[in-house]
C-alpha cells in the first residue's frame, strides 16, 4: 500500500494542471465568500443572517472545482490508457483505489483548509462594516465558538467528502467528462428541483437526500430549528453519497476489465 501511495502521489503531484486546480478551488472559493461578504447589509438586530454560511458561500463554487481535480484521477488514465500500465504495476485494483482516495484526500484537505480559514478570516473582517456587529447580535466570528468551528471543519471535511463522491463516480463510469457531469448534476439539480417544486413537504425531502443540500447544513450556525436536516446529520448524507460511489466503483474495478 505505501509504495501505490508514492507512486499515485508522484503521479497526482507531477500533473501540471494539479496545482493549479488546487489554487484555483482556494482562490474561487474566497472570491465569491468575499463577494457575498460585501454584498449584504445588516441595519437591526432582527436581519436573521447567519455569518459562517455566508463568509463560507464560496464553497458552493469551490467544490466544482475539486469535483474537475478529483474525476480525472481515475477518469483521466481509463481515457488515456495509463490505467493497463497502473494495474500492470499494482494488481490489486482496491489498492489501487485506496491510494488514489488517500492521496485526493490529503490534497483536497490541505486545500479546503486553506480555503476555509481564509474566507472566514475574510468575513471576519468585511461583515462587521455591514452592519453585522455585536450591536446587532452578531459576535465575532471565532473559530473558538462551537458552531463556528464545526461550520469551518464540516466545510473542509464536505469538500474531501465531495471529492470521493467524484472518485467514486468515476471509477462506474470510467469517461471523465461524464464522471464530471453526474457529480455536477447530483450537486446542483438538487436545490433547483427544491426551488421549482411548491409543495413544501416535497421540497424539505429534496434538501434532505441531495448531497449539497443536506451536506451544507454543517455551516449553519444559527435558526438551526429552522433546517430542513441538522448539520451533523446532513454531513451524514454526503458521506453516503461518496460512499456509496465508492464502493460501487470499487466493485466494478474489481470485476471489470481494463
Amino acid at each position: 500500500m505505501r509504495h501505490a501511495v508514492h507512486a499515485e502521489w508522484t503521479k497526482l503531484c507531477t500533473l501540471p494542471g494539479t496545482g493549479w486546480l488546487l489554487l484555483g478551488c482556494i482562490a474561487v472559493t474566497l472570491a465569491l465568500s468575499i463577494t457575498a461578504a460585501a454584498a449584504v447589509t445588516c441595519q437591526s438586530a432582527v436581519c436573521g443572517l447567519d455569518p459562517a454560511r455566508i463568509s463560507l458561500t464560496g464553497i458552493y463554487l469551490g467544490q466544482a472545482i475539486v469535483v474537475v481535480l478529483a474525476v480525472p484521477v481515475l477518469g483521466g488514465e481509463y481515457s488515456s490508457g495509463m490505467i493497463r500500465t497502473t494495474l500492470a504495476a499494482v494488481p490489486r485494483r482496491i489498492t489501487v483505489l485506496s491510494a488514489k482516495a488517500a492521496v485526493l484526500c490529503v490534497l483536497v484537505l490541505a486545500a479546503g483548509t486553506i480555503a476555509v480559514l481564509v474566507s472566514l478570516l475574510a468575513g471576519s473582517l468585511i461583515l462587521p462594516g455591514q452592519g453585522l456587529t455585536p450591536a446587532h447580535g452578531y459576535a465575532p466570528l471565532s473559530l473558538v465558538d462551537g458552531p463556528m468551528l464545526r461550520a469551518a471543519v464540516g466545510s473542509v471535511l464536505y469538500l474531501t467528502l465531495i471529492a470521493m463522491l467524484s472518485l467514486g463516480v468515476a471509477a462506474v463510469v470510467r469517461d471523465p467528462a461524464v464522471a464530471i457531469g453526474i457529480v455536477l448534476a447530483l450537486l446542483y439539480v438538487f436545490p433547483i428541483l427544491a426551488f421549482v417544486v411548491t409543495d413544501a413537504e416535497w421540497q424539505k425531502r429534496l434538501q434532505q437526500v441531495g448531497p449539497m443540500t443536506a451536506g451544507l447544513a454543517i455551516q449553519a450556525t444559527t435558526r438551526l430549528d429552522r433546517l430542513p436536516i441538522s448539520p451533523w446529520a446532513g454531513l451524514g448524507v454526503t458521506a453516503a453519497w461518496a460512499l456509496s460511489a465508492m464502493v460501487a466503483g470499487g466493485v466494478l474495478l474489481h470485476l471489470r476489465d481494463a
